[in-house]
């Protein structure tokens, strides 16, 4: 499809969501990761149409919540915490295999560890960590939050539990570190979902939701392009002290931006474990927009 005829149907399907209200209100994550689901919003006219904030993860179910934002890339544990939302479907921040951007990092081998210290900025990867000790790693840890400064977090606890953009700037040299992603999918074999968008129902009403739902699958779609996928490489190595290599591969391999099947299974089970550890309460069916 040529320029003309995205621009062309991306202008329809906004005119389908204009209906004389306000701009509806995204709350995104100001981590890499996101960054190909944006593409629209921050290179193209699609912006135009929403009042768009970035934040940490936990801001976002936050924002939500308080009726301080209507779409949400909530992190998945979210779901189980806040009524009233719907899932635009097809979309997620997820990962099939090693994700790079969860760790666990630790000073002492993991049967050691009594203690984590676990990043503020995480929901359902807090949740995540409590699974796996609870399940497979040895129970009877000890959890307390911190903010993301792995120095700070060691010097108090034998672990912390750093994601997103901190945890890709890891020196994995001086530390013993666990992907937990890469630990899931050992344990389980399911794909891992961390994050997806999610609008309030309320935010609904008078709107064309499977309209609101293409823009956001059209703007990870033209995100995850060959050239503007160099585009965002380019722009975020620099930024992050990371090589663009780094970060195209961690772009194309370890995220997965797909709410699919595999990751639909993937996601029934890690809410059933993290209700019966009791680290979320039981979530409500997906229902989507």
């Amino acid at each position: 499809m040529s320029r003309e005829a995205v621009t062309k149907a991306l202008s329809k399907t906004s005119a389908k969501i204009k209906t004389g209200m306000r701009p509806l209100r995204i709350s995104a994550i100001s981590y890499l990761n996101t960054a190909p689901l944006m593409w629209d919003f921050d290179h193209g006219n699609t912006g135009s149409e929403f009042d768009i904030s970035y934040t940490l993860p936990s801001a976002c179910a936050r924002a939500l919540e308080a009726g301080a934002a209507d779409i949400g890339i909530i992190p998945a544990a979210a779901y189980a915490q806040l009524p009233d939302l719907m899932v635009l479907p097809g979309v997620a921040i997820a990962s099939r295999r090693p994700v790079r951007s969860i760790l666990l990092v630790s000073k002492v081998p993991v049967d050691k560890i009594r203690s984590v210290a676990l990043d503020t900025s995480s929901l359902t990867s807090a949740a995540l960590t409590k699974i796996l000790f609870e399940k497979w790693l040895g129970g009877g840890r000890t959890f307390a939050s911190m903010a993301p400064n792995i120095e700070e977090m060691l010097a108090h606890h034998d672990a912390g539990l750093v994601i997103g953009d901190p945890a890709l700037q890891i020196d994995r040299s001086r530390y013993l570190t666990l992907d937990l992603a890469e630990e899931w999918k050992a344990r389980t074999g399911k794909s891992f979902v961390f994050a997806f968008w999610a609008i309030r129902k309320a935010a609904l009403a008078g709107r064309d939701g499977a309209a609101i739902a293409q823009l956001f699958k059209k703007s990870r779609d033209h995100g995850l392009s060959p050239k503007n996928l160099e585009t965002i490489a380019q722009e975020w190595a620099p930024r992050l002290g990371l090589t663009v290599e780094t970060i195209r591969v961690y772009l194309t391999r370890n995220v997965h931006y797909y709410l699919d099947p595999p990751c639909l299974e993937g996601l029934e089970l890690y809410y059933r474990l993290a209700e019966e550890v009791g680290a979320l309460p039981r979530a409500p069916a997906l229902r989507f927009v």
